[in-house]
């Protein structure tokens, strides 16, 4: 036989082999990967995201003991609340129980209960799953413990500009305000974060070796799982911060540097994903890139509070809605564990808790926006988008999961990932090879035909 042939017929076999190796591979891997399939263009594609968010935001949330809190229903009494200098402030160990009548047709037309200054509308087109049950608070209220203090007295002349008027934006001179951002301000005229912040924020995000780590000498992460013996800090991601002028600055109301103070600006639907992923979020209307979209609101505690909740809970995944604001942890010489904070919308929160996950290339970027608390325990965190995004795709942000790892410190356990972009962190090396090469196969046996 010709030498040209045994050679092709000798390159079938071991492909055939190859072939078969990987199917066994892929037979005993989890299906969900195959399932993932990439997009052509993020930009075009509405998609794919965690699997355990269906349970995640779908559940009917039932209080653990520690917080002693009932479940509830949408919405919240705002009498029960004592408002002070803008800030929901609960200081009582059981947060307010409020008896709703209201119908499902209610929560449809409205999720925030007339809190936002647009309606939040609620649709379900894909099955008969009910709303979530959860109180909405449209700002962060005070669980407990955490040490959350605002007062004019506190706040010295160079954190805010008691001289400007009108627009710091279109003023001539440059606002102190603007020297807490690096010397300019964060926003352009239309109220977009600048371009230049924006790539600077996306690149920290996507690449996790540009990031900068911050160690605390005593990490309240590693103090709340034991006090005896004191694990060393894993590290804190640096973070920008936008500066926004507030209520000792001599600017109106409307100034320019005044975007997330606001609220919502923008329409935005809470509807049921027809992917496997539960309820998420998503725009009524074309938002440019930088747009602010919401903030990330919830109860604040002390990470001791939350650590507690977790660990006393029977389930853990309910509390996948919780947040770390720890972008100057490491920063402290010493950090009190009521000064350590984070945001738990497990059962109070806003419509951002029904954002899904996305590896990599979400079209939402969470930035820490500091207005009324100099020292930066407490802050805002504020979701912008990160590209021009089309109405009624799905708004999505990245839960920072590593799902190689078994991560006990981080608050959002791995789960079943099916947001479909290109870089999923869930798709194994392993499988992606195998299916290049059952890829390849083909394409040589249909080429010799």
């Amino acid at each position: 036989m010709h030498t040209k042939s045994w050679t092709r017929i000798f390159s079938v076999k071991k492909l055939m082999k190859d072939m078969c190796e990987c199917f066994l591979d892929l037979g005993s891997g989890s299906t969900a990967e195959l399932n993932a399939t990439p997009p052509t263009d993020p930009s075009e594609t509405h998609v794919n995201v965690d699997g355990s968010i269906s349970t995640e935001v779908g559940f009917t949330a039932a209080a653990p003991e520690i917080t002693k809190l009932p479940s509830t229903s949408i919405g919240n009494d705002p009498d029960k609340q004592i408002e002070q200098n803008g800030f929901a402030n609960m200081e009582s160990e059981s947060l307010p129980v409020v008896s709703n009548n209201h119908s499902a047709a209610d929560d449809a037309e409205d999720v925030a209960k007339g809190q936002e200054s647009l309606k939040i509308s609620l649709v379900n087109e894909v099955n008969s799953e009910c709303p979530p049950s959860f109180n909405y608070i449209p700002r962060n209220a005070v669980f407990q413990n955490a040490y959350v203090n605002f007062s004019l007295a506190r706040i010295g002349d160079d954190n805010c500009c008691p001289k400007c008027f009108g627009d710091c934006l279109t003023s001539l001179k440059l606002c102190l305000c603007a020297l807490q951002s690096g010397g300019e301000f964060a926003y352009t005229t239309e109220g977009l974060v600048k371009e230049e912040l924006m790539d600077e924020c996306i690149k920290m995000n996507r690449d996790p070796e540009k990031r900068c780590l911050l160690y605390c000498k005593e990490c309240p992460v590693e103090r709340s799982k034991n006090d005896e013996i004191l694990e060393p800090c894993k590290g804190h991601v640096e973070r920008s911060f936008i500066k926004e002028c507030w209520l000792k600055c001599g600017c109106n109301k409307q100034c320019g540097n005044r975007v997330v103070q606001r609220g919502i600006k923008h329409k935005l639907q809470v509807f049921m994903t027809a992917e496997g992923k539960g309820w998420g979020l998503r725009t009524l209307e074309d938002l440019p890139k930088g747009a602010f979209v919401c903030e990330y609101v919830g109860e604040v505690l002390t990470y001791s509070e939350l650590y507690n909740r977790v660990s006393q809970s029977s389930n853990k995944n309910e509390y996948a809605h919780s947040m770390l604001l720890d972008a100057d942890w490491g920063e402290e010489t010493e950090l009190k564990d009521e000064e350590a904070l984070c945001l738990d919308a497990t059962h109070y929160g806003n419509v951002a808790r029904f954002i899904n996950h996305r590896c990599y290339d979400p079209n939402l970027i969470e930035i820490p926006v500091e207005v009324e608390n100099p020292d930066r325990h407490y802050y805002h965190l504020a979701f912008f988008t990160t590209r021009k995004v089309k109405a009624f795709e799905e708004l999505t942000r990245d839960y920072g999961i590593n799902f190689d790892d078994d991560d006990d410190d981080h608050l959002v356990k791995a789960f079943e990932c099916k947001c479909g972009s290109r870089l999923c962190r869930s798709i194994k090396p392993s499988t992606s090879k195998c299916v290049l090469r059952i890829y390849i196969f083909f394409l040589f046996f249909a080429s010799n035909l």
